[in-house]
């Protein structure tokens, strides 16, 4: 006959097989080790409650690799069975007189908002004849006033000398000159980028103003006027802390030597000439209206 310590033994056994530790079971099924090693000696009375028992070998079971219902099976004549405690309802007469109570006041309450629900709609038909008898009777005292000081128009003249009457020139208000329209915005636009060169348009102005300025290690760079003909502007190696601002009629080119050196603005627009170390070009032209 199977006997708790023989369970024990095989639980101990698989687990020192698997080499699995104490402290790594624990880890693992998250029951305390003192549990764990009561269920290998077979002492199930220091366990929290019979339930705990059974759950317990079964967590413990599946960490070392045994089936844990095939363990349940094999020794569920030594393992205790769980006892469902029956805990019955608590009725107070303490709760039946609140019960009573609270039905009691919602009664009243909703006897107290008829009440007051009749005499709002009472009221408010009172007010409106009141306000409409009141109504009337200013419009018939306005209407009389208006009569009494009416008079007939007096004739329009007559010209000298003939049956016509002579027209009054009506007076019109002098007309508000048109509204002048802002001028549209200038606009500074990414159209493209291709082989690395950034396509830039520039609207509502004639002319470009660059504004160039170095920070962190120095920049080549290179400013062409598209003109006519391309004629070259700027040529060198600009330290940091350099800044240079140049002004044209015409569209731009630009390379850079070291992109991330360079902080631009196009007619006031900052634009990202880029953020790594390599060269870039930039190619500014004005927009087509």
């Amino acid at each position: 006959m199977k006997d708790v310590s023989d369970l024990g033994q095989l639980l101990r056994k698989a687990r020192m097989e698997n080499k699995i530790s104490l402290d790594d079971l624990q880890e693992t099924t998250k029951i305390r080790k003192r549990y764990l090693e009561a269920i290998e000696e077979g002492d199930y009375k220091i366990m929290p409650g019979n339930f705990y028992v059974r759950a317990f070998i079964k967590s413990y079971a599946e960490a070392v690799g045994l089936d844990p219902n095939e363990v349940l099976r094999l020794y569920q004549n030594v393992i205790p069975s769980p006892e469902p405690e029956h805990i019955e309802p608590i009725r107070t007469k303490r709760t039946t007189r609140n019960t009573e109570r609270i039905g009691k006041w919602a009664s009243n309450v909703m006897m107290i908002s008829f009440v007051v629900l009749i005499l709002g709609i009472i009221y408010y038909y009172i007010n409106q004849s009141y306000v409409g008898g009141a109504a009337n009777d200013a419009q018939q005292e306005q209407s009389k006033k208006l009569t009494d000081k009416t008079e007939p128009s007096a004739p329009a003249p007559q010209t000298e000398g003939g049956s016509g009457t002579t027209a009054l020139a009506e007076s019109k208000p002098p007309e508000k000159p048109p509204e002048t329209p802002p001028p549209p915005a200038m606009e500074v636009k990414l159209v493209k980028s291709d082989r690395g060169t950034d396509y830039y348009t520039v609207s509502n102005t004639k002319k470009l103003k660059i504004e160039m300025n170095i920070s962190g290690d120095a920049c080549w760079i290179q400013l062409d006027s598209l003109g006519a003909t391309k004629q070259m502007v700027e040529q060198g190696t600009f330290q940091n802390g350099n800044t240079k601002t140049w002004e044209l009629d015409n569209a731009a080119y630009m390379i850079f030597g070291k992109a991330n050196a360079v902080e631009l603005k196009i007619n006031g627009t900052p634009v990202i000439v880029g953020d790594a170390a390599n060269v870039k070009k930039l190619q500014i032209e004005f927009a087509q209206l």
